[in-house]
């Protein structure tokens, strides 16, 4: 086994991580969406935000792994971030470096390692996005690029909140996160020809709410709507709230059908919900649900749309009744 060697900058490479203020901290949606997202992607049982400190990594966002850190002498992502690119190993058993490296040799028994690595500048690399498998892979020029994509969020994440793809009111995806997000859940279904679904969500009545009790009664109705989305729909489903009152969520591997059966126990909560609570007001929401097709794919932008005027009618209907 060889221990990764430090950087020529590390005394600088340290003391800009620990300026980001962010070890030890807790877990944040907007760290988990990213990993889950290439978990699914790639197919993988473990995927990663790492980030290096001196002695250990420490795991900001930790997808099937049960460890939060570990030592730095063993670890695959100290040798990534000496690079300037993935740190890609198809199978250690044949690499040398970590053929008899204790994360090989016993849980979680690695075989498979794709790290990309996390700039703070072109020359800090502070952890990395990593891949993790139990198996031998291989990793094409497609992989290669989803996976930098995927980085290039988490650095966003931790370089600014203002370049954040994550909404500060509720914690779910923000319009920015879904688009980039949702992108690379439609290829991912058509590349493996699996259907998706997409639900646009618009709150009923909502600006009575604002103007007769308040926009931090808005905002409290905001924040219970995007906890029972979370509450029925799957880690794996990308929720976001796409502006003022209006929520997307884009569901993989399910038909519209299949949906509507979210739907419905979304609409059944939200009933249980409105029973619960103490407020003078009720919330309802219409929806509109298109179906994504992989043999005829549509653009996120086509789907949002037609979910949208679907949605419209409904509310109309509503209206008029």
């Amino acid at each position: 086994m060889k221990t990764p060697d430090l950087p020529d900058n590390e005394a600088l490479r340290v003391q800009a991580l620990h300026a980001l203020k962010v070890l030890d901290t807790a877990a944040e949606e907007r760290f988990d969406r990213i990993t889950r997202m290439a978990r699914r992607l790639f197919r993988v049982p473990i995927a990663l935000v790492t980030l290096v400190d001196e002695n250990r990594q420490w795991f900001k966002s930790n997808c099937g792994l049960s460890a939060q850190e570990t030592s730095r002498d063993i670890s695959f992502c100290g040798h990534a971030i000496l690079g300037d690119d993935i740190l890609m190993i198809p199978d250690t058993l044949q690499d040398p470096r970590f053929a008899d490296n204790p994360l090989v040799t016993a849980t979680p028994h690695i075989r498979f390692y794709a790290g990309c690595p996390l700039s703070y500048t072109q020359d800090l690399k502070l952890g990395t996005l990593c891949l993790i498998d139990d198996k031998p892979r291989q990793f094409d020029d497609e992989d290669a690029n989803t996976l930098r994509d995927l980085a290039a969020m988490v650095e966003a994440e931790l370089r600014s909140f203002q370049a954040s793809t994550s909404d500060e009111l509720t914690g779910i995806s923000n319009r920015r996160g879904f688009q980039f997000l949702s992108r690379y859940s439609l290829n991912d279904c058509q590349r493996h020809q699996v259907s998706a679904s997409l639900v646009f969500i618009d709150l009923d009545k909502f600006k009575q709410i604002n103007d007769n009790y308040g926009h931090h009664a808005g905002d409290r109705a905001l924040v219970t709507f995007a906890g029972l989305l979370k509450s029925v729909f799957r880690d794996v489903d990308i929720i976001a709230r796409f502006g003022g009152d209006e929520f997307v969520v884009l569901v993989a591997g399910k038909k519209r059908f299949e949906t509507e059966r979210d739907v419905n126990r979304l609409q059944q909560q939200l009933e249980q919900s409105n029973a619960m609570r103490t407020e003078p007001y009720q919330l309802g929401f219409s929806y509109g649900i298109v179906e994504f097709e992989p043999q005829q794919p549509q653009e996120i932008d086509a789907l949002l749309a037609a979910g949208d005027a679907l949605m419209y009618q409904l509310k109309k209907t509503k209206a008029h009744r």
